[in-house]
C-alpha cells in the first residue's frame, strides 16, 4: 500500500493516541508512576513511537503490534500485560492504519470521537453512595499522612494527632503462595 501522506499521518496519530489514552492498562502505569517521574511523558512518546513502528515497516501483522507495545510497556514502565487486552490494543490500531491507508478517514475520526467520548465518560464517573463513602476514606488517608517525627505530624502545615488501629481493628491471614494479606475491619 502508499505510504501515508501528512495530513493522514497526523490523523494516524491521532487515532494511536485515543486508543492509548483509553486503554486501561497504560493509564494505571502512568497514573502509578510505574514508568517513573516522567510516565506522562513515556506515555506521550509511545504514541509517536508507535505511529513510526507502522511508518518503517511494511505489511505488519497484529502479532508483530502486539509484541512491540508489550517491549514498550516492558522497558518503559516495567509492566508485563497479561490481562488480555494487548491484541485489542494491538487490533485496533492495526484497523486505523489499514483505513488510513484506504483513504477511509471518516471512519477513523468516528472511532476517535468515539474513544474520546469514551475516555471521558470514565473520567468523570457519577458520584454514587459507595463513591461518596470512598471520598471519606481517603480524606482519612490524607489526614493519616504525615512528615516523620514521633508522636505526632503536621499536614499541610496543621497539626494531627497520631491514629492507631486497635489490634483487633485488623486481621491477618496468610496466604497459599507465603504472603501476608492485611484486612482492615470495617
Amino acid at each position: 500500500m502508499a505510504p501515508l501522506v501528512s495530513s493522514t499521518r497526523e490523523l494516524f496519530a491521532e487515532a494511536v493516541r485515543a486508543v492509548l489514552e483509553t486503554w486501561p492498562v497504560l493509564q494505571i502505569a502512568v497514573d502509578n508512576g510505574f514508568g517513573g517521574a516522567h510516565s506522562q511523558q513515556k506515555a506521550e512518546w509511545m504514541v509517536d513511537a508507535l505511529q513510526q513502528y507502522f511508518i518503517d515497516n511494511d505489511e505488519l501483522q497484529q502479532d508483530e503490534v502486539e509484541d512491540f507495545i508489550s517491549d514498550l510497556m516492558n522497558n518503559e514502565f516495567d509492566t508485563v500485560v497479561d490481562d488480555g487486552s494487548l491484541p485489542q490494543v494491538a487490533q485496533q490500531v492495526c484497523e486505523m492504519f489499514q483505513q488510513c491507508q484506504q483513504d477511509r478517514l471518516t471512519e477513523v475520526r468516528e472511532q476517535i470521537k468515539q474513544l474520546i467520548q469514551k475516555r471521558r465518560a470514565k473520567a468523570t464517573p457519577a458520584k454514587t453512595p459507595a463513591a461518596a463513602d470512598d471520598d471519606d476514606e481517603s480524606e482519612d488517608e490524607e489526614a493519616m499522612e504525615c512528615d516523620g517525627g514521633a508522636g505526632g505530624a503536621s499536614v499541610n502545615g496543621a497539626a494531627v494527632k497520631e491514629q492507631h488501629l486497635p489490634p483487633q481493628a485488623a486481621r491477618h491471614e496468610e496466604e497459599d503462595d507465603g504472603w501476608t494479606v492485611v484486612r482492615r475491619k470495617k
